[in-house]
């Protein structure tokens, strides 16, 4: 290689380095573009509330209520000796 070609190489590297920076800057959105306004949720918390909002459950199924079916005698469930 002579001295020439070596010097062309590197104009036509700085050419292209200047090129494809302003070629990234018109196609690339600017960081002041990519911001974005969330809503801010409350922390959560360990305990369970005791009220339920009604907003939810107006006049229908409560979760937060205690559901007995039938009354339960049997103390030892699973270790019974009746069956088969």
């Amino acid at each position: 290689m002579k001295q020439k070609d070596i010097a062309l190489i590197v104009v036509i590297i700085f050419v292209s380095i200047i090129l494809s920076l302003f070629i990234s800057k018109a196609i690339f959105a600017k960081p002041s573009s990519r911001q974005q306004a969330v809503e801010v949720v409350q922390p959560l918390t360990a305990s369970f509330p005791t009220k339920t909002n009604n907003q939810y459950f107006q006049g229908g199924f409560d979760p937060t209520q205690l559901i007995q079916i039938a009354p339960n005698n049997n103390s030892n469930p699973f270790n019974s000796t009746s069956g088969n």
